[in-house]
């Protein structure tokens, strides 16, 4: 079964107690429960299960029934009269040898496996969108927070700078350049807030979520940097066994080389057994085309026979087919061949990724406290008239600056994170080939 306890995610949120926001969590939970490409891929195992059924009835056996019935008229040597009459007739037929049974017995679980796979490729996909989603609301809301923040200090000093003049402390200038600073500040705090919005339309998408009866979804906590440390060789070798997406290349191979020697069985002979029967209730009634009593039905019968067929020149037909088949086969091995080669490559580069995000980000902790302080020394010397007012906002603005940039710091963090699990395969574990089953 796909519930919650098989995704692994992991959770890079300082949880915030709010009776009406959603957590990771949750969000992660209803996408699986209702996002519609996975309930798609859902139904797209429902119909290769049916498909399973179509690969495997050539060896089953076919049956067929008919009671043709009517009435006997006209004159032979030795009878008259006019007869009814009915015929039971039956006919079984089974496969006794043909090549293709045992491809197309693989083939059909093939295919179911092959919708598994694709079931989990899809649930990877929609799970990872929502979890960037989720981080990207936190971090555009954080963002619209600190912005606002900073517009309100400004928007103090301008206040601050228009007693001053109305006192005669300060110029005009002073107050003017405060207000222009302040304002500045506006743009960018309406951008934060549509990009948060917008996040959140890409969390409703996810989850399914109808906005006619319902709000946009409000996520809980706030984003947190915690370092972790990779194991980069293991994991690789890992990711090989784990993917989803491997799998199912893996299964695409697997499938073209059932195709080819299903293709390729019409080369060997086709042997199959039939058992004609017919029940007559009544006699003296005349075959079809007749010309004698000795052709009559005298009774009931059973025959058994058995009869084969080999195709000895084809035209190409076959031999192109397989061609082709061949072609596919090779193709998807290729393809196959590519994913694996390049697992290495991307968790190399995650991992390269993570490394200097969290050297940025400790040198921009360190530049945080540094200018948090020089800024809050600023505000109360500009209180007090004893530095410009420029000072005031050259400080401001890298104080905004350096606090945007551990922000984002953190927030690449958590989103290299997300692709390191999509990448190493860690949203899903299984212990085999096979995926679990829906309901």
């Amino acid at each position: 079964m796909i519930t919650t306890e098989r995704v692994i995610a992991i959770f890079m949120i300082c949880w915030v107690s709010s009776a009406s926001a959603i957590t990771l969590e949750s969000v992660l939970q209803t996408t699986l429960e209702k996002n519609p490409a996975i309930q798609e891929a859902k139904a797209g195992l429902e119909q290769a299960t049916g498909q399973r059924l179509i690969f495997r009835s050539i060896v089953w056996p076919r049956a067929e029934v008919g009671v043709p019935a009517g009435v006997q008229a006209g004159h032979r040597a030795g009878e008259s009269g006019v007869k009814g009459f009915a015929v039971g007739r039956g006919a079984l037929e089974q496969t006794l040898f043909d090549m293709a049974v045992p491809p197309s017995l693989r083939r059909g679980d093939v295919e179911v496996l092959i919708a598994q796979q694709q079931l989990n490729v899809t649930v990877v996909e929609q799970l990872h969108a929502a979890r960037l989603a989720f981080y990207a609301a936190l971090y555009n809301r954080s963002l619209e927070s600190i912005r606002d923040e900073q517009r309100q200090k400004l928007q103090q000093n301008v206040t601050t700078q228009k007693e001053r003049f109305e006192a005669g402390l300060a110029d005009k200038s002073a107050s003017t350049s405060a207000t222009v600073q302040a304002d500045e500040l506006v743009p960018q705090v309406e951008r934060a807030h549509r990009a948060y919005r917008e996040a959140q339309l890409k969390l409703a998408e996810a989850m399914a979520i109808n906005l006619a009866k319902s709000s946009l979804p409000e996520p809980e906590g706030e984003l947190e940097f915690i370092p972790m440390r990779l194991d980069l060789a293991s994991e690789t070798v890992a990711a090989l066994q784990r993917r989803a997406d491997l799998k199912l290349a893996r299964l695409f191979v697997r499938a073209a080389n059932e195709d080819q020697r299903i293709i390729a069985a019409d080369y060997y002979p086709f042997v199959v057994g039939s058992m004609p029967g017919e029940y007559v209730p009544v006699t003296g009634i005349h075959r079809q085309g007749s010309t004698s009593k000795t052709q009559d039905f005298i009774g009931s019968e059973i025959r058994e026979k058995a009869a084969y067929t080999w195709r000895v020149i084809d035209n190409g037909k076959v031999g192109g087919a397989v061609s082709k088949a061949r072609a596919a086969r090779e193709e998807n091995e290729l393809t196959c061949r590519k994913l694996e080669a390049n697992v290495s490559r991307e968790l190399s580069r995650i991992a390269n990724d993570l490394q200097a995000i969290d050297a940025r980000e400790s040198s921009l902790s360190t530049a945080s406290v540094v200018a948090e302080e020089s800024a809050r020394a600023v505000r109360e010397n500009v209180a007090n008239g004893l530095v410009p007012s420029l000072e005031y906002r050259v400080t401001e603005n890298a104080l905004l600056k350096t606090r945007s940039g551990l922000l984002d710091a953190v927030y690449q963090h958590n989103l290299a994170l997300a692709e390191w699990d999509r990448a190493s395969g860690r949203y899903f574990q299984f212990s085999d080939d096979t995926a679990p089953n829906v309901h």
